[in-house]
């Protein structure tokens, strides 16, 4: 059997039906792509993100400086806002949108793009853009975080300087009209700015103040500006922890790995090298929801109705994979 033919035989869905080719054909990696030759362009810093990053991060090392003096109901209310953010960025962002691996109602659609707005790292349309670049051209000069860079360039790095022309060109080149189509991802877009204040930062700061009197500093601090950094650093994990760190049972060749502290930390995003061998299964590991929130948050939404076709891997074709690419480190569970 050729690469190709063991490609297309591994896009099944769980149901055993082909998953057409333009569902996967964005966030395949692309072995065509050739760095160019010669010196690379030169590093561009963007103070003003630079700036912005730096005051962020004193103010969530203040924000934990609060948290003996913040309430336990303001703490659950941190740890809730974490989870729904991150749910916004792992279930939305990436799951659904960047790799369409399940189909969402109207109604969850709304759900997710509102929790994105609350974890703030661009809107769904960029994110998912910059996602299947990431993908098509995995550590080399087009990849936005390429990780080949550094553990720092790959982590936070990329955000503090101007991209690689290479990103640009080819996320350009990208077929991007499902966003395009989706109402709910444009509405998000053209308001975005707005549905940030709102979502990242008011509602967060003033629930605790309004509902069990906690003081606005406090409300700002540790459930908008801690939770917000935590589920920053959590996302950023995924691009370089999780690049650089663990073990690659299922293909040796590419860089991601199984890191398990991610996949706690990003509920669920750390089976990183299962992902990126396998982009459209929906739950990013074999093991369903073993340490994996967001995948058992998305059966829940198919439960009640609000989610179906979710696209999944067979144990034979992941066993297949494994034993002809992995690097020998593979358990059942």
């Amino acid at each position: 059997m050729t690469e190709a033919e063991t490609v297309e035989k591994e896009h099944k869905s769980s149901n055993g039906s082909n998953v057409p080719p333009e569902a996967t054909r964005e966030d395949a990696f692309d072995s065509s792509y050739k760095e160019k030759e010669g010196p690379k362009p030169p590093r561009i810093i963007v103070w003003r993100n630079v700036f912005l990053m730096l005051l962020l991060h004193i103010g969530a090392a203040y924000g934990i400086f609060l948290i003996p003096t913040a309430s336990p109901l303001t703490l659950l209310w941190s740890l809730f806002c974490f989870v729904l953010s991150a749910l916004g960025i792992t279930a939305g962002a990436h799951r659904l949108w960047s790799h369409r691996s399940y189909k969402a109602s109207l109604p969850l659609r709304i759900f997710l793009c509102i929790a994105n707005s609350m974890a703030f790292q661009n809107d769904i349309f960029e994110w998912a853009r910059d996602h299947r670049v990431h993908h098509k051209y995995s550590e080399t000069d087009a990849d936005p975080h390429n990780a080949v860079r550094g553990f720092f360039f790959a982590h936070i790095g990329w955000l503090l300087v101007r991209k690689h022309p290479d990103v640009i060109t080819k996320g350009r080149k990208l077929e991007l009209k499902d966003l395009m189509a989706d109402k709910v991802v444009m509405f998000q877009r053209k308001y975005y700015k707005l549905s940030v204040l709102l979502m990242c930062f008011f509602i967060p700061m003033s629930v605790p103040w309004y509902l069990w009197g906690e003081s606005l500093w406090v409300g700002y601090f540790i459930p908008a500006v801690l939770r917000y950094t935590l589920v920053l650093n959590a996302t950023w994990l995924v691009n370089s922890a999780a690049h650089m760190w663990g073990n690659r049972p299922y293909d040796k060749n590419i860089s991601p790995r199984e890191n398990r502290f991610v996949t706690f930390s990003a509920i669920g995003e750390g089976f990183h090298n299962y992902h990126h061998t396998f982009p459209y299964d929906y739950a990013t590991s074999e093991f369903g929801c073993k340490l994996n929130l967001t995948t058992a948050f998305i059966d829940f939404m198919c439960f009640l109705g609000l989610a179906k076709d979710c696209k999944r891997v067979s144990r034979e074709q992941v066993l297949a994979r494994k034993q002809r690419t992995g690097d020998g480190s593979h358990r059942s569970g």
